[in-house]
Formats: structure tokens, sequence, C-alpha cells
């Protein structure tokens, strides 16, 4: 009798494929990559053509002796590991590893874990793609390089066992100039004003927008301005100029993909990347669902596409038209992609059966698990249904010579909203515009005029980021989860929150990032690196070309570094503090955390406390210091010494200057000077 073994990546799969598979089938696990570069050196052989020497890893022996032992017996071997890039290398890396030259070996992918998937990925075996395995290679090469040259700089010139990588570094750039345009955001003095007009007939009022006059639409700028309108408005009559009514139909949703997925889970349900796709992953690789044993629930979680399967399409159609009806379901093609950034290997993330509704697998699920579940078919289902049509009607009024405007939108027919709806759906609180003609009698109830200030650009969410780096083309669908728990976890960007913040740790690599290694974290030349790589896993560009062309000018630019930049390297400072165990004056040092306060007779003395620089301004609170203080998560502030007794505390830094204007304190904004009170603008 013939004996197969077919080998997944996690144990987790074994035990789902295995059911679908006869007693001819042995279903083994790699448990991930068998081989990688070695931990303790760079494992490239720059001298010889950047030949990567691969070893096994530490811990895997006795997986891969099981392996060989299974292999030696089989008379076909089935790779079956992950559908991309770095599932076809691990593929590879077993074949070299087990020997498999003389065997019938076979890669076989499937982009979900059911049994007609894996039936019929047996019946379409392939060799192994080395296109896709070099594209693997080559990032997997040019991250350690960029690792093993970097990361010795940071840590002669920062002063601990920091390290640098190529996606990070570009992924910290990006949150530290976000950072500094917060910081030097002078907020602008804008006014809007509401009329609450009565309509002849009608019980309630109506709120009109201030629009602008005649010629267009009017930015009110300051109060002055604002009361000359009020003026004129006092005076005038109102009237109904004019009124449109029409439809609007608001498009489905796309299916997820990696990307959207990630930012929707945050927005949704607070779930953090990594968290929302170690869930994923789980629904992927099978969960013992009642009546149906174990299976995969929803299809691959890495994946840049929105295409779907025809089969899934068809399945979705007849859900829909038995569950909600005909008119539900959506006439136009969904999907598609954008051939400039997008690889399309797989299909977007979708449930595996449309007919495995929440309600039927909830039992079966963690809570956690169902959640992101409903997502998923939610989005999915959406994405095959019709869009919702709304009427809306449109009011233009006069007053003299100025406009305001009177909107309302009411829902008709609510298509693919009966299923899922966005967080932020438009409330609007005008319901009586249809009331409204233009022979309909109005007359003024009051006037309000509210003051604004222009808001900075918002902090750097993990949803947003993911958005960010997927614009720009840096990195892909495996790797944006990895980058973000990377930095937080170097303590480069500290989490409160939702909101990603840098810490000093993180401004002070950044900054030797820029000066020394400016190609390295511009944007353009990652995404570039990116296209690159796509174009290794296309068989367009060879692999060690795009390593040949990148190592000159990093050697360069390290050597550079190492003779120029000794002047940044953080030296121990001594501080008026005394040690209170050995009466030594402590140290400033600099640890993952930031800066600290150290005994010098360190091992002897072990003595540490916090650090707390003074910024030679007093408190405008209680007249003590202000100083230099740091959250729990690394973000920095300033506070007053004297606390907990004084709770003065600002997020910009104060000068000793009192506003000329309010006699309030002042702060530094960018490279201006302004009033921290808003509410009285004044600035130098």
């Amino acid at each position: 009798m013939h004996k197969y073994l077919v080998i997944v990546e996690s144990p987790a799969k074994v035990k789902t494929i295995k059911k679908f598979l006869g007693s001819n089938y042995e279903v083994m696990a790699s448990q991930g990559h068998i081989r990688d570069l070695p931990k303790s050196q760079m494992g490239v052989d720059v001298e010889h053509d950047f030949e990567p020497k691969y070893i096994t890893i530490r811990g895997k022996g006795d997986i891969l002796a099981a392996l060989k032992k299974e292999a030696k017996k089989a008379d076909k071997i089935y790779l079956a590991t992950d559908p991309d890039r770095e599932g076809e290398a691990i593929s590879w890396h077993l074949a070299k590893a087990l020997k498999l030259e003389d065997k019938d070996i076979y890669r076989i992918t499937f982009n979900e874990i059911t049994k007609n998937a894996v039936k019929a990925s047996l019946k379409e075996p392939r060799e192994i793609n080395m296109n896709l395995v070099d594209a693997q290679q080559s990032r997997r090469i040019l991250d350690r390089i960029v690792g093993y040259e970097i990361s010795p700089v940071l840590w002669a010139k920062v002063k601990r066992g920091l390290s640098a990588g190529r996606v990070q570094s570009v992924a910290l750039r990006i949150i530290c100039d976000r950072e500094d345009e917060i910081n030097s955001f002078i907020p602008e003095e804008y006014w809007t004003l509401e009329a609450k007009l009565n309509v002849s007939g009608e019980k309630k009022p109506v709120i009109a927008r201030f629009y602008g006059d005649e010629s267009g639409k009017i930015d009110i700028k300051n109060e002055a301005q604002m009361n000359k309108i009020l003026s004129d408005l006092k005076k005038s009559s109102y009237k109904v100029e004019s009124v449109k009514q029409g439809e609007k139909i608001k498009k489905v949703p796309l299916p997820f993909t990696t990307s959207t997925l990630q930012q929707e889970a945050a927005k949704q349900l607070n779930f953090s990347t990594q968290k929302t796709m170690r869930l994923a992953q789980q629904l992927y690789e099978g969960v013992d669902i009642a009546g149906k044993g174990t299976i995969g629930i929803i299809t691959y979680l890495r994946t840049d596409s929105t295409r779907v399967a025809d089969e899934a399409v068809t399945m979705a159609a007849d859900y829909i038209k038995d569950n909600y009806g005909e008119k539900y379901l959506s006439t136009a093609k969904t999907g598609g992609k954008d051939a400039k950034k997008i690889q399309d290997a797989h299909e977007a993330i979708r449930p595996t059966d449309i007919a495995l509704s929440p309600v039927v697998v909830k039992e079966s699920l963690s809570r956690d698990q169902f959640r992101l579940y409903q997502l998923i078919w939610k989005r999915f289902t959406a994405s095959q249904m019709s869009g919702a049509v709304y009427e809306t009607t449109s009011v233009k009024i006069a007053a003299g010579k100025y406009r305001f405007n009177v909107s309302a939108s009411k829902i008709i027919f609510d298509g693919f909203m009966s299923v899922y709806k966005d967080e932020d759906e438009e409330k609007d609180g005008n319901t009586l515009v249809k009331s409204i003609n233009t022979d309909s009698v109005l007359s003024l109830d009051n006037l309000e005029s509210s003051q604004h200030f222009t808001q900075p650009p918002a902090h750097f969410t993990e949803a947003s980021l993911v958005k960010q780096l997927e614009e720009l083309g840096i990195g892909r669908p495996s790797t944006y989860a990895p980058t973000i728990t990377t930095i937080i976890a170097r303590h480069y960007i500290a989490k409160e929150n939702k909101n990603l913040y840098v810490t000093e740790l993180g401004e002070a690599v950044n900054d030797i990032m820029k000066k020394a290694f400016p190609t390295i974290v511009d944007v353009n030349f990652t995404a570039n690196m990116e296209a690159l790589l796509d174009g290794v896993a296309e068989g367009e560009v060879k692999w060690k070309e795009v390593i040949r062309n990148f190592y000159p000018d990093l050697e360069e630019a390290v050597k550079a570094a190492e003779k120029e930049l000794e002047n940044v390297k953080i030296e121990d400072e001594v501080s008026d503090v005394v040690c209170e165990l050995c009466g030594r004056n402590m140290v400033i040092k600099y640890g993952p955390h930031g800066k600290f306060l150290g005994c010098p007779g360190f091992p002897e003395c072990r003595n540490t406390k916090p650090y707390y620089e003074k910024i030679g301004v007093a408190c405008p609170k209680c007249g003590k210091e202000i100083v230099l203080k740091k959250t729990k998560k690394g973000r920095r502030y300033f506070g007053c010494e004297n606390n907990p007794d004084c709770d003065f505390m600002s997020w910009q830094k104060p000068v000793a200057r009192k506003c000329p204007q309010c006699g309030g304190y002042m702060v530094e904004k960018g490279s201006k000077t302004v009033c921290a009170d808003e509410n009285c603008g004044y600035i130098e």
C-alpha cells in the first residue's frame, strides 16, 4: 500500500488536515522554519557573492529527525506549507534539510483548510517556485545585513544593546515625523455659525449652517468678522431660495485584506495588529465546530488582494437570496486589484463557508475568536450585497446677501447595511427638511456662533500606521504586525490609549539613522526595494543583483558613521544627586527605557533612581522647578518636581517668559513660542 507524507507548518493544521485524508497519508508539522541564518554571526558571506549560510534552528533537531524518519518510508512527499513567499521558502528549506533530492516531492498549496480545498490541491501538485524562494531569501538577507551592519553603530553611539531593522527603522521615522508635525503645529482660529429657524406650520425648528454669500463660501476667521456677520444677519429676513431632492447610493465595502482587517479590528474591536493576526491564524488553521469537527473557517490571512473565487461568489449569492431576498443581491462585480502594488497571490479574507454564520459558530469559538470571525463574515457578506440607497434633500436659505444650507438624508433601502455598518455612520439631526419648499415662511429663532481652533494631525495608532505603511508601499501583509510589535518591544515607541508615541530612546535612534543612514530610513527607497523584491518573485530580477547593488552604499555609510558620529556617544554625566548607600555622586545612565540615575560604583553598589532633568523654568502653579518626566510607557512630558503636592504638567516644553497678553505660561511649539491657553492664541 502506498504511503504519502504531507508536511505542513503548524501542528494545529495537522489535526484538521488528517481528518480530510485517508489512512495512506501521514501529516506532520515543521513548526515553522527548520533552517535559518545563525544568530551568533551575520551568516552571509559578503566576500563570496553574498552566499547565505543556513543552519538547523536550535531546538528543531528532534522535529527534523522525526520528519527524516517518515520521509524515508514515504513514496511521495507533499510540502503543504503556507501559500506565500515565506511558505515557499520553508518548503525549499525542508527539501534541502531532509535531503529529498532522490524522492518524489510535490509542492501543494490551499487558500483555505477545507476538505474540498485540500483534496483539490493534491490533484494539482507543482514544483517549488524558486522565484518566490529567492524573493524571501533576498528579504531575509537584506534585513540581516542591515541589522548586523548598523546595530553595532547604535550600540557604540547610544550605548546599549540596541538594534536597527530595514522596515522597522522607516516605520520609526514615519512616527517621529508625525510627532514633529504635532509639536510644531500652531492652531488657527475659526468660527462656525448656525441659525435656528422656525418653519410655518411645523412645531420643531430646523438648524441651518452658515455657508457664505452670493459669491461663494466664506471662512470666518475671527470674532470681529463674526460680529460683523451677526450684525447684518439680525436685520435680515430669511427665505427658502431652492430645494433639491435626490438619491445617493452608498457603495458596498470590499472584502478584507490583511491591512484592512487589522485596521477595522483595531477600530471596532480594539485589537492590536498582533492579536488580530494570532486570532485569524487560529480561525484559518482550524477550530472545532459543533457538528462539523475541526475545520478552517476563514481563508488565508496574509493577502493584499480583494479578489474572491467564483465558487465563493456563487455560494454567497445563494445564501443572500435565501436569507435576505433577491433585491439584496449585488449585480456589480466586487474585488479587483491595483497591479502596481498588489501581489494578488490569494483571495481576500473571507469565510470558507458563508453558511457558517456567526450565530451557528458562536458556541464553538472563544469570545475574541467569535468577534473577529463575525467581523470577517459580515464584511464579506456585505461585499456581495447591493448598495444602500439614501433619499437626500438639500435646502439653500437666503438671509440678505448671506447664504445658509440645510441638508438631510434618509435611508430608503438598507442593502448591505442590514449586515455591516461603519461605527461612524452619519447621524443627521434635520428630519423636517422634506416639509420645506420655496413657499415656506421662515422666521429666526436665534443665531449660535462657536469659536474653534484647528487641530494638529492625529498621533498614529496601530491601525493608521498600517494604513500609512500600505499606502507608501512599505512592507507586505505578513510584515505589518511584526514591524509594529518590534518597535514597541524595543521601547522606541510607547503605546497609550491606542496612540503611538516616540520615546526619548526612539528619538535618539531615529536621529542617528537620519544622520548616518538616510537611505535606509528614506520612505521612497524602502518602497522601491519592496518593488524590486516583487520583481524577484515574478522572475524579472535576479535576487543577488538586488543585494550586490545595495551593499556597497551601506558599507560606505557604516564606515563614515563609525568615524563621524563619535560626538553622538552619550557619556555618563555626573549628577548632583548623592547615592545614599555609598556616598558617591550618581551618574546619568542610558537604558532601554531612557535615562536613569545609577551609582558609578556598579557592580559593588547597584543603587538606581529615576532621573528628572531640570529645564530651568519655574512651575507656574507653585514656583518649584519644572522637570522632564516620562509616563510609565516612555512618553515624555514636563511636570513639577513637587509632585504629588503640585499637579502641574504639560506635553510641550514650558519657557521662562510669561504671556504678555494674558499673563499665563508659554510653551515651545516647533520654532515658535505660544501661549499654553488656546483661547488666548498669542504667538511669538
